[in-house]
């Protein structure tokens, strides 16, 4: 098996992904000197998703609108997990979908049951409940998906949107609220060392 790089760091989006929660960690993870391979299944290197903002503005749930185009840069079928340090697995309406896909479950697998560092936010989680691997752990979602993290035996945490919440190799949290604690979090897994260095 490949040793995993360093600095190479695998996120799953796919259509209708929330788009700061993709938008941003790509590009605060890139600020870091990490490299970022964004993949999407049926899609490949140079094709595009669309994403869609998810707002807090009072109503019961949270109000979606039109994000932008997110330009994927690498190919989904390539994906060799043993070659990443850490996995990435961003919110929203995507999840709903890519949680059908088998290889995207058997790549979270890979990086769970190698205890390599795991992010994910919002409704992220629902992929890790269909990959069945959160029994027994601690973890966070957006509110809704506190049923599905429960009957999949793990231990869902309620905490307040900007908070995070960290188990061994995963990092998760409720919303993009949450991104300087979530990356924080992550980041140190990965890293350690890095948010105590220079920026290349």
């Amino acid at each position: 098996m490949a040793k995993p790089s360093d600095n190479k760091i695998l996120m799953i989006v796919g259509d209708y992904t929330e788009d700061y929660e993709a938008m941003v960690p790509f590009q605060a993870l890139q600020m870091l000197g990490l490299q970022v391979d964004a993949v999407c299944p049926g899609k490949r290197r140079g094709e595009m998703v669309k994403t869609a903002i998810h707002d807090f503005e009072g109503d019961q749930t949270y109000s979606e609108k039109p994000g932008h185009l997110f330009r994927i840069n690498a190919d989904f079928a390539l994906v060799e997990p043993e070659n990443y340090s850490g996995l990435y697995l961003a919110g929203g309406r995507a999840c709903e979908y890519l949680r059908l896909d088998k290889q995207v479950l058997n790549i979270i697998r890979a990086f769970m049951e190698g205890s390599r560092p795991v992010a994910a936010i919002c409704h992220g989680p629902q992929l890790l409940t269909a990959a069945d691997v959160v029994r027994g752990r601690k973890l966070t979602a957006y509110p809704a998906v506190e049923p599905e993290v429960r009957l999949a035996g793990g231990n869902f945490v309620s905490i307040a949107a900007d908070d995070a919440v960290t188990d061994g190799n995963l990092v998760t949290a409720p919303a993009w609220l949450a991104h300087p604690k979530l990356m924080r979090g992550f980041v140190q897994l990965v890293s350690p060392t890095i948010l105590n260095c220079p920026i290349p």
